[in-house]
């Protein structure tokens, strides 16, 4: 999942904060011009499933939220970065 997150990252988008969690993801990013949220996320969720090869593996919808201020900028980045260890998982490596 991380490898997919940083494939496009600042052509379709810009990766501002991601993390990789055992049963969820969290992606913090900013949408290029003429990128579209439902085909980036569908592209995310297509590959993974296929390279996983499990089936079904990701829900239907998802929750986005637009980011207003700056303070709301660092809190959230902060909130995706620290979300490992809040779970207590030390020294986890899938975040960025």
């Amino acid at each position: 999942m991380a490898q997919t997150l940083r494939h496009f990252d600042g052509e379709r988008y810009e990766l501002h904060a991601w993390c990789v969690m055992p049963n969820h993801v969290h992606a913090m990013f900013y949408l290029e011009r003429g990128s579209d949220l439902e085909k980036v996320l569908h592209s995310w969720k297509s590959y993974t499933a296929h390279a996983i090869d499990r089936g079904v593996i990701w829900q239907r919808e998802y929750f986005d939220r637009v980011i207003r201020s700056p303070e709301h900028f660092n809190e959230t980045r902060a909130y995706i970065r620290n979300n490992p260890a809040k779970a207590g998982l030390v020294n986890w490596p899938w975040v960025g």
